[in-house]
């Protein structure tokens, strides 16, 4: 089960960095096993994953499992194919002073890592990094989004029954629960979330020197270019905006064209939205829903800040918003963690 009190905290973390000591998770064959353990939770555990994304966010089904499931399969087969020539020393060139010396790269673990989650994609945003931690020889912490609180307990209590307890923990925190976290000292911190909360990571970090990976949201315009084929581009468009409604970091936010393009593609947007959708996008089994109440007001508040040329309908209580078109700007779901 995965730990959320501070002193439970702690005693985690004491455990990882006894068993890093010991050089227990350097040899390849440990890595291996426990990359295939890994593998086997995504195949065993793949249907309550899809269960656990629909009942946070009515993920469709075949949405969660490529998002979810597929991709982190394909990165774990990639580890596990390269990982002997990754884990080799790289010989490099010898100048005038190292000439009589053996010079190469070796490639060494950090140590006890922290792996701090979204809840956009809750699995895959979780297990990618997890892979590169554990194929490096590190032990790790890993920190799933508590917004998401059904894909949360689908991990603390699966995730610990197929990795080995004395390397890898789940810790089940809020923010509050965070924050004491982070006082500690890993040796590697990766975050996936926003910029506000990523400068919170690394003032944390800069007190350990700790090296971080940040993956921070941004803005994402598409620029749409006067001889472009416009039906392919409304579906390329439609598709990358309102996958997963929108809760996409790299999706695209608006649009950069000129007037004439802009008068062809909004009625080429509202094809491509009603041949994905629909013409009643709410009925959709394919459309999934804000995922949560803060976020879902937040974009709602959107909505008013411009002319809805397509959709925009809501409902709060399902936390539907419609696939929206502001002008030239797309308006739907966007990460805010």
């Amino acid at each position: 089960m995965g730990q959320g009190a501070p002193g439970m905290q702690q005693e985690g973390q004491l455990r990882l960095r006894a068993a890093w000591l010991t050089g227990k998770t350097r040899p390849m064959e440990y890595r291996v096993a426990q990359l295939e353990a890994l593998g086997r939770f995504l195949d065993e555990k793949k249907q309550d994953i899809l269960e656990a994304t629909s009942l946070d966010m009515s993920k469709p089904s075949f949405e969660a499992y490529f998002s979810e499931v597929l991709l982190c399969k394909n990165e774990l087969n990639d580890t596990l194919n390269n990982l002997s020539c990754w884990m080799k020393d790289e010989h490099v060139e010898k100048n005038l002073v190292t000439q009589l010396d053996s010079a190469f790269i070796r490639k060494d673990p950090y140590g006890v890592v922290l792996i701090i989650a979204p809840w956009n994609y809750p699995i895959h945003l979780l297990l990618v990094p997890l892979i590169g931690a554990i194929a490096a020889g590190n032990c790790v912490i890993i920190k799933p989004s508590e917004t998401t609180k059904n894909t949360e307990k689908l991990v603390a209590e699966a995730l610990p029954c197929y990795l080995d307890k004395d390397c890898y923990a789940v810790v089940t925190a809020g923010v509050e629960e965070t924050t004491k976290l982070l006082e500690n000292k890993f040796d590697y911190i990766f975050f996936t979330g926003t910029p506000t909360v990523g400068r919170i990571i690394m003032t944390a970090a800069a007190k350990h020197l700790t090296p971080v990976t940040l993956e921070l949201g941004g803005k994402n315009p598409c620029y749409v270019s006067d001889n472009c084929e416009v039906h392919n581009v409304a579906r390329r468009v439609a598709w990358g905006r309102f996958f997963n409604a929108g809760q996409t970091c790299i999706a695209p936010d608006y649009i950069l064209c000129s007037v004439e393009m802009q008068d062809k593609l909004m009625p080429a947007l509202r094809e491509a939205i009603t041949e994905f959708y629909g013409p009643n996008p709410k009925e959709s089994p394919d459309f999934a829903r804000i995922v949560g109440d803060k976020q879902f007001r937040r974009i709602q508040a959107l909505l008013g800040s411009g002319r809805v040329a397509i959709g925009g309908q809501t409902d709060e209580q399902e936390r539907y918003i419609g696939e929206g078109i502001q002008g030239c700007g797309l308006a739907c779901g966007h990460r805010d963690m």
